[in-house]
């Protein structure tokens, strides 16, 4: 018996019977030989961090572009936390916490510059719409490793596609589109109290609110700190997820106390309006959206340029799908620079 087969036989001994195996796995797009140290879901994980696509979101927004600061977060450390929240969900509900960490690891991959200022832009320019989850299976499974992508396992490949909520409930009443995963699933919820609890923090320490702005529904139910917010949203999915009888069999479904699940909503608004649709960060983005229109026309009137940027980059379908793909890729300095270069005369 090899390390990964002991692995996997930890797994089979302690995991609820709600966890997705490891062993179990439906496979990868291409088949391939196993790691004899690491478990199918580990080894998508230290792809996913190896990947350029994860190290380009260090320079990614979250919400605040040129923060003054260097605390707050980028795309990059937003995916840290997701993963951090995650694996402690996962680890008190016994199910596969490298699962829930590959997903959370790649969920992001796909997302532009400027946040989703830049995934607007996009949305509007390309035919049939962009969007940031789509681009992060597009990254995973084509853009990486020269074209070849990274050969990822169907579970971490369905909770990539299926980790993005919008503005609708995470866990909506119709299961139609939500991963087939309770990993998956927990994904989702990591997500939101991720950055729920992040925003908050950088928009007091950016000064665009103050601590005194919150409503205090939110005070009350939730906390004062950040880390009291975090640990009442987290306990409050754990002890409302609860095995449920369907038509397959018993399944975990996914819950929130329903006091705490009001807050969040509340908060979830309070950030729209407040944070998000501020001046402060608006006025940034008006401006990050002239650049990427600017270079997405731009690429498109100038296919020598492009492919001479993204020399060695995969082959697509369309000189639209290319410019796409280039510009998403891009991490926000990527694009001020490129801009800069091709925009501002020479002084």
């Amino acid at each position: 018996m090899n390390v990964r087969e002991k692995l996997e036989k930890r797994e089979r001994d302690s995991l609820s019977s709600f966890a997705c195996l490891s062993a179990e796995s439906k496979g990868r797009m291409r088949e391939e030989g196993e790691c004899p140290l690491r478990t199918a879901f580990q080894h998508d994980r230290d792809r996913i961090v190896y990947s350029q696509a994860f190290r380009r979101l260090k320079h990614k927004t979250q919400v605040f572009l040129a923060p003054s600061g260097d605390h707050c977060r980028t795309r990059l450390t937003h995916t840290l936390e997701v993963s951090e929240i995650g694996r402690t969900m996962a680890r008190a509900m016994d199910l596969n916490e490298d699962l829930v960490e590959a997903i959370s690891l790649g969920h992001d991959l796909g997302h532009t510059p400027f946040g989703h200022a830049g995934e607007t832009v996009l949305n509007e320019l390309v035919s049939g719409g962009f969007s940031h989850y789509r681009q992060s299976l597009r990254v995973v499974d084509v853009l990486e490793n020269g074209g070849n992508g990274l050969n990822l396992t169907a579970e971490v490949r369905d909770g990539i596609a299926k980790h993005s909520k919008g503005y609708g409930e995470v866990i909506p009443a119709d299961s139609h589109g939500l991963p087939e995963t309770a990993e998956g699933c927990l994904v989702r919820y990591a997500d939101i109290i991720a950055y729920l609890s992040h925003d908050l923090d950088d928009a007091i320490h950016s000064n665009i609110i103050s601590e005194e702005d919150v409503p205090d529904e939110c005070h009350k139910v939730m906390g004062l700190t950040h880390s009291r917010r975090i640990m009442t949203m987290v306990e409050g999915v754990i002890s409302h997820t609860l095995p449920r009888e369907e038509g397959a069999g018993p399944q975990l479904k996914f819950a929130v106390d329903p006091q705490v699940g009001e807050a969040m909503h509340t908060l979830r608004s309070f950030l729209f309006h407040k944070v998000y649709r501020s001046p402060q960060v608006h006025n940034e983005f008006v401006k990050s959206r002239k650049i990427l229109r600017d270079l997405f026309q731009y690429c498109l009137e100038n296919q020598d340029f492009l492919e001479e940027e993204m020399a060695g980059g995969a082959a697509c379908s369309s000189p639209e799908r290319q410019v796409c793909d280039f510009i998403a890729s891009m991490s926000d300095r990527h694009a001020q620079n490129l801009y800069h270069r091709l925009f501002v005369p020479e002084t």
